[in-house]
């Protein structure tokens, strides 16, 4: 089965598979279903050793910490600096 969502900005490919089946993205990453139990599928994913992979919390937290990170005020940063600097010159 072979579905398409289409949304403004990009569309999804919805795919049906049974265990050992797989798909490919572009010419070095293969996704294959490892098995299906209890309610979840297991996946293996296969791809060259330089591609970042995350589960997608991990990632959408990755991705709210560095915003969050970037909104940081200059000049609490700076008196944080100095404290830190401070204490190592106290020992």
């Amino acid at each position: 089965m072979l579905l398409y969502i289409f949304t403004t900005e990009r569309n999804m490919l919805v795919l049906t598979r049974k265990p050992g089946e797989g798909i490919i993205i572009g010419d070095d990453v293969t996704i294959k279903v490892i098995e299906m139990k209890g309610g979840g599928v297991r996946i293996g994913i296969d791809a060259p050793k330089n591609k970042k992979i995350y589960r997608q919390e991990i990632y959408d937290r990755i991705t709210e910490e560095n915003k969050m990170a970037s909104q940081w005020d200059m000049d609490a940063l700076d008196s944080l600096s100095t404290n830190l600097s401070t204490e190592k010159k106290d020992k």
